[in-house]
């Protein structure tokens, strides 16, 4: 996992932008000794890291371990944050390299990977720009058995570096630009994945909300 520069260098970088959120204050008072509060930041992350990774290992024991690691390397590196971006992204970034890591290893990975590259976006496709419709369904009818196993299923079916995207773009809520830098890739190339999965998952769902 690439490691921060210490905050002690921040001095020979005046011009250096600091970003404050909502996680700010913990991180300063665990690095300052406090390592108690590291049980909040578990606390208040656990869940929706486990989320993440069961929609991406497919499997709890998978979902488990990869929580794990990402919380052992958080607090590995904490005291090398810089807060030169939102704690939020910096920890995804850290459990999508758990989660890869993890998934390459589990015995529940596919053989064979499916190809997307017959969902390539032209500039003659309906490429959706949007969101997709099951993203924004309420909570009740998300729960439904069969939508869940659906959609559950197709996920699983894309290619790593698609889902890593759209899991990030359309159910984490981060934005193209925050996708990226988790991810190590360019704006660009977080658009092309994002569009070639949206088509895909549209293709897989349009007979569920078709259905009369």
């Amino acid at each position: 996992m690439p490691k921060q520069t210490s905050p002690k260098k921040d001095k020979s970088c005046p011009n250096l932008r600091k970003i404050r959120d909502q996680d700010t204050d913990l991180i300063m008072e665990i690095n300052a000794g406090n390592q108690r509060r590291f049980h909040d930041l578990v606390k208040k992350y656990e869940q929706p890291l486990y989320s993440f990774g069961l929609r991406m290992c497919g499997n709890s024991q998978d979902a488990e371990d990869m929580v794990q690691d990402t919380f052992l390397n958080v607090f590995r590196y904490l005291g090398n944050f810089r807060f030169e971006t939102r704690f939020k992204n910096w920890l995804y970034r850290v459990a999508t390299s758990s989660c890869l890591k993890k998934r390459r290893k589990s015995k529940y990975a596919p053989d064979n990977e499916l190809s997307l590259e017959s969902f390539r976006p032209d500039k003659n496709d309906d490429v959706p720009t949007q969101m997709p419709d099951w993203a924004h369904l309420p909570l009740e009818q998300l729960l439904n058995e069969e939508l869940s196993k659906t959609i559950k299923a197709a996920m699983l079916d894309l290619p790593e570096k698609y889902r890593l995207v759209m899991m990030l773009r359309d159910i984490e809520g981060f934005n193209t630009q925050e996708t990226a830098q988790i991810l190590a890739v360019t704006q660009s190339n977080v658009k092309v994945r994002l569009h070639r999965a949206r088509l895909f998952m549209r293709d897989r769902l349009k007979n569920y909300f078709n259905h009369d």
